[in-house]
């Protein structure tokens, strides 16, 4: 009887059959940026997939001090993809972080979190998978500059597609531009950027992501959209990170720029990530039913469970100081804590796409590209389950358009955080649901609030904005 070959069995003869030069070790530190350095297949073998490379992490944002920075990543053989940037031939495998005296997971390990929020609801009985499909928007811009020194702070952002550049000379300008809030969707040639993002697309597949649709999305100035199949909670966040990473560089092999910045452009929409969720338990759908919306009761008290903890959410699912410039009125974004079916302008929406079962999900609208994938989901997860166990209702759907409520009406909606630093405060007040089956520690929660205000916040808040001089300065 043949042996059965295994997937790091598959990795080595991938390395081999396909003359591989290199292998890419990539992680994921605490904030939520892929970190990355590369070995020669000489320095592949069996064993390096239970030994692991040793680094420094005393250099990695949020980690480890320099009197104790000797870790650990060890490669997961599933996450093995050929990369298409790469000069020579070389594959990337994604890795976890582990403690090097006892290979433990490190408990500040991004990856490693979900890796236990996937094992706690196999633990709890309610389901054994979680669904999630991120709806992850972008702009792609011609030119960035940015600076920020004692004398002086700027940016600037550029795009042939933005209807700022209707009166600019350039031999010719073929006034091909969308109007402000109307980018969703015309097509070639107002919308210009069609062949890269097919040429984007392409490159995911081949990389082994189930893509969806693509998209240009509603603001000017070249924003975007790729829509990933739904998969499970850590694969949803390996693809995620992947997906980052194909964008940002097919982007750049056009000299073009990338970003995931939630509100790069003042006074357009910004760029949200609608996650897209469902629980199943032994292959069969736990969210349709006959409530609201054709969902179950279970979904239901999920949804419960996600608005109540809406606010500490955010600090993980929208963790930066601009991802409050897009959560405003006005832009299509969900600022209001309800849930209703259809209407875009709920915090929580259940799409009626189809009518099949295994379709039902429920929409969280509110997070940002911006979020560490793994950290987010887990999070959204965790809100959900704790709505469950608790029975939590969720109230009455909200089915109007909350934009256009009276203030009577709109006073007893609850809103989203004003600020990161209002989700942190949230997020120090409501966290025990996050603790359950030591899926996040009181030492995550704590780091990931002081480094927030540390390095972010509190920098904002010293530096002098230009806005401000034409407020100012003839005071």
């Amino acid at each position: 009887m043949a042996t059965k070959e295994t997937p790091v069995d598959k990795v080595l003869k991938f390395i081999k059959s396909n003359k591989i030069k290199f292998v890419d070790l990539k992680f994921m530190d605490f904030p939520g940026q892929w970190q990355h350095f590369t070995v020669p297949t000489t320095e592949i073998d069996k064993d390096s997939f239970k030994d692991g490379f040793g680094f420094d992490g005393s250099s990695i944002r949020g980690w480890k001090s320099i009197n104790e920075s000797d870790m650990l990543i060890i490669p997961d053989p599933a996450t093995m993809f050929l990369d298409p940037f790469i000069e020579l031939p070389t594959i990337s495998l994604t890795c976890n972080v582990h403690e090097p005296a006892t290979k433990e997971r490190y408990t500040r390990c991004p990856r490693s979190i979900s890796q236990k929020a996937a094992e706690y609801l196999k633990s709890t009985g309610i389901a054994d998978t979680v669904y999630f499909g991120p709806e992850a928007e972008f702009f792609i811009f011609d030119d960035v500059r940015f600076d920020s020194q004692p004398n002086t702070s700027y940016y600037f952002v550029d795009s042939v597609e933005g209807r700022w550049n209707s009166g600019r000379e350039e031999n010719p300008n073929l006034g091909y531009k969308p109007r402000y809030k109307e980018g969703y969707f015309p097509v070639p040639p107002t919308d210009s950027l069609n062949d890269l993002r097919n040429e984007m697309v392409l490159n995911l597949m081949n990389s082994g992501i189930n893509v969806e649709a693509q998209h240009h999305e509603v603001a000017s100035g070249g924003q975007c959209e790729i829509d990933l199949r739904f998969a499970p909670l850590v694969v949803a966040a390996d693809q995620l990170l992947m997906f980052k990473y194909i964008v940002k560089n097919t982007a750049k092999q056009h000299d073009k720029s990338v970003t995931y910045m939630p509100k790069p452009i003042q006074g357009d929409n910004g760029s949200g990530m609608h996650v897209h969720m469902s629980l199943w338990k032994k292959g069969k759908p736990l969210f349709a039913g006959a409530g609201y919306a054709g969902l179950s009761e279970l979904a239901l008290y999920f949804i419960g469970g996600i608005l109540k903890h809406a606010a500490s959410l955010l600090a993980f699912s929208n963790p930066t100081t601009n991802s409050y410039k897009r959560l405003v009125p006005g832009f299509e974004a969900p600022v209001n804590l309800a849930y209703s079916q259809r209407n875009r302008s709920a915090a929580v929406r259940i799409p009626m796409y189809s009518a099949n079962p295994k379709s039902k999900r429920v929409e969280f609208r509110c997070p940002d590209p911006s979020a560490n994938p793994y950290l987010a989901f887990s999070a959204m997860m965790m809100a959900g389950l704790d709505g469950i166990t608790n029975r939590i209702d969720p109230g009455e759907p909200l089915d109007k358009d909350i934009y256009d409520l009276p203030p009577e009406e709109l006073k007893n909606v609850p809103s989203t955080p004003g600020s990161l630093e209002e989700a942190l405060k949230a997020l120090a007040d409501d966290h025990e649901y996050l603790l359950k089956g030591d899926v996040f520690t009181e030492d995550v929660i704590e780091t990931w609030i002081n480094y927030k205000i540390e390095k972010e916040i509190k920098p904002m808040a010293l530096q002098p904005h230009p806005f401000e001089f034409g407020l100012y300065y003839d005071v």
